[in-house]
């Protein structure tokens, strides 16, 4: 019959027109939702594979990454772990699709200031990378003595030397926005609070 013939058409026309609106909901939906992605996030979802990062400096680290704070990272390059700001990384590659939100509103607010102060009571001997775009850049090496609100106190000791009131050459205060990374001195590790 010619109305069973319209009918399925009618069906159809419907069908796909359902389709198309469901597709185009689930696109925005997606739109959305990566709209609400923050990086930290995505390195949350990409800790324990190896990436490379390209810093201010021109400088290019390949690591695996570890911990991640809400403004900072860990790569574990070798035997050696660096500590960088989000905002001394000019790109990222290897990072996966997967996002993953903080587990706890402790992991959120862990901020370069308490990463600095891990590394303070720790007595780790470091090498502050500051943000210098000449030459081979411009390097500290120490033991974070203090940290404040912005800034950090860097006892500068010879490489090797542990931190003693003798051996102190100077007391460098570097503010957070100068320095590009810091790096573990030798193979000593980093454990700058949570992942």
């Amino acid at each position: 019959m010619r109305w069973d013939s319209l009918f399925s058409d009618l069906e159809a026309q419907f069908s796909a027109e359902r389709a198309l609106e469901k597709e185009s909901e689930i696109a925005d939906r997606a739109r959305i939702e990566l709209a609400g992605i923050e990086l930290a996030d995505r390195l949350r979802g990409s800790a324990g594979t190896e990436i490379k990062i390209v810093m201010v400096d021109g400088d290019v680290i390949r690591g695996e990454l570890g911990h991640v704070g809400s403004e900072w990272l860990v790569l574990t390059e070798g035997a050696r772990q660096w500590l960088v700001p989000y905002t001394s990384v000019l790109s990222y590659q290897g990072l996966g699709r997967v996002s993953l939100r903080p587990s706890s509103r402790i992991q959120h607010s862990l901020g370069i200031a308490s990463a600095l102060r891990a590394l303070s009571r720790d007595r780790s001997e470091l090498v502050v990378h500051l943000k210098v775009r000449t030459g081979d850049g411009y390097k500290l090496h120490g033991v974070i003595d203090r940290v404040g609100r912005d800034h950090f106190d860097l006892a500068v000791v010879p490489h090797g030397e542990a931190r003693r009131a003798g051996n102190v050459a100077a007391v460098m205060t570097v503010p957070f926005g100068s320095f590009a990374a810091l790096c573990s001195a030798g193979s000593q590790d980093f454990r700058g609070g949570g992942n």
